[in-house]
């Protein structure tokens, strides 16, 4: 009987760690990852047109480079080539860019819309 109630007590010690660390484990910094694909905005797009299966399972939350020309500009995020989405963190620097001019973006996939026909992006940040 004793031996039994200590088992069962480290297992639920043993599990609670295991959820712990589950739910606390660190988030991914997109900006200091190494990039998984570097495409065109264009490419992107066609790609998520053509096959959107295909293209979510191999681009849904990775680390891209999107190359594309700025087509729209709000505080926490902008739209490149009138298809991309791309959302910022609080600390960006979208007041220095402008419209209609190339930039290249680094962001993770988070996916397609169908409704806005638009891919989206989080974490976002400038490439230089």
């Amino acid at each position: 009987m004793k031996r039994s109630y200590w088992v069962i007590l480290s297992l639920i010690i043993i599990l609670a760690i295991i959820a712990y660390n589950v739910v606390y484990q660190k988030h991914r910094i997109i900006e200091e990852e190494t990039v998984a694909f570097s495409l065109n905005a264009d490419d992107l797009i066609n790609a998520f047109q053509n096959n959107s299966t295909l293209a979510e399972s191999k681009f849904l939350n990775q680390t891209i480079q999107i190359n594309g020309d700025v087509s729209e500009i709000n505080t926490s995020n902008l739209t490149l080539n009138d298809v991309i989405f791309c959302s910022f963190n609080a600390d960006n620097n979208l007041q220095k860019t402008e419209l209609n001019t190339k930039i290249s973006i680094k962001g993770r996939c988070i996916g397609y819309d169908d409704l806005l026909e638009q891919v989206k992006f989080d974490q976002c940040s400038i490439s230089q």
